[in-house]
């Protein structure tokens, strides 16, 4: 796949169009989105993707699009898992609702810029050392084993990292929120305000998904410019996916689950895609290996699909009957007051 200058800059120019949009047009003034707005601007960033995919495809081939578009369906199932953290951090700090924004869009901003060095860093790793791929894929199978047991012991408390301990002790920060600002100045002394330290909070652990994210999607497409266009699409979408799916995040009990067996098919395929490309002396000699069949691109979106549908139909499944369970148990207890 040979992507002209121009191609990357007006990819990048999009991007950046588009963040130019957020940060003027929705976070300049402070307030706490509606449903229909959020609902609004999800669609329209989900439709910017789908639209750059249907280019890929006339400009490329179908296949790079299928590449590309099982990357973003990636990326964006492990965005949503994201969330729920984001969720507990900003429960943690007690951001009010109408600064919510600011801090997602900071957030996912710093993301962008360090996960795009993740993918060069990658990139460069996979064209120099093709046995890369044998730790990629070993990485995300374990990655899929800590996800199930997470997924199974439904931990809900947010965790500092060690970035967010170091911001705290090393620099002096208010106890309250001064408005939006990141800074202010009491006693003649210059202080840095919650808002700082929770934007570095979101940053910090949307860095730490990366870690996961990124392995993942090189192991769908080995191509960096679709590797950094799925990223960033998905990415730009987060701060209207959370206000749009806030209240329905505790609702997708299974979806961690589901995320688990994407993880681990993906650390398989990996696996399987550095034997056909071995050239370690102490795996067959330093010859390929053809024993198992590649999976194809095609395989792999339609088991992502599949897999982020079963798990979010069986959640909500589970949700509903919950609820019908404690209506009634609710209604009998009026009728059992009632009687009584």
């Amino acid at each position: 796949m040979t992507v002209p200058v121009w191609a990357w800059a007006l990819t990048i120019l999009a991007i950046l169009a588009m963040l130019a949009i957020d940060y003027i047009g929705h976070v300049r003034t402070p307030h706490a989105p509606t449903l229909r707005e959020a609902a609004r601007w999800s669609a329209i960033y989900i439709a910017v993707a789908l639209v750059f995919g249907v280019v890929v495809w006339a400009a490329w081939g179908g296949e790079y699009a299928g590449e590309y578009f099982a990357g973003y369906v990636t990326e964006k199932s492990l965005s949503v898992d994201n969330l729920f953290v984001f969720v507990l951090i900003m429960s943690s700090f007690r951001v009010p609702r109408e600064y919510q924004q600011k801090v997602l869009l900071v957030g996912i901003t710093v993301a962008l810029v360090l996960r795009t060095a993740f993918i060069v860093a990658g990139a460069a790793l996979i064209a120099s050392f093709s046995w890369v791929f044998y730790l990629f894929g070993a990485f995300l199978v374990w990655t899929a084993i800590a996800q199930l047991r997470h997924a199974a012991e439904h931990e809900e408390e947010f965790h500092e990292n060690g970035v967010l301990r170091l911001v705290r002790r090393v620099l002096p920060t208010t106890p309250a929120y001064e408005g939006d600002r990141l800074t202010t100045r009491v006693d003649g002394k210059r202080l840095i305000t919650p808002m700082l330290v929770v934007m570095v909070a979101i940053g910090s652990a949307d860095l730490l998904f990366a870690v996961d994210s990124i392995p993942a999607i090189f192991g769908l497409t080995e191509q960096t410019y679709l590797v950094f266009a799925a990223n960033a699409f998905s990415l730009l979408g987060l701060r209207q996916l959370f206000f749009l799916v806030d209240g329905l995040l505790d609702r997708l009990v299974y979806l961690g689950y589901g995320l688990a067996a994407i993880l681990g098919f993906i650390g398989i395929k990996l696996l399987v895609h550095a034997l056909h490309t071995n050239e370690l002396p102490f795996v067959n000699h330093g010859h390929h290996v053809t024993v198992v069949p590649e999976i194809p691109t095609a395989a792999s979106l339609a088991f992502i699909v599949v897999v982020l549908g079963i798990t979010t139909a069986a959640s909500l499944y589970r949700d509903r009957r919950v609820r019908a369970l404690h209506a009634t148990q609710s209604h009998e207890r009026d009728i059992e007051q009632r009687e009584n």
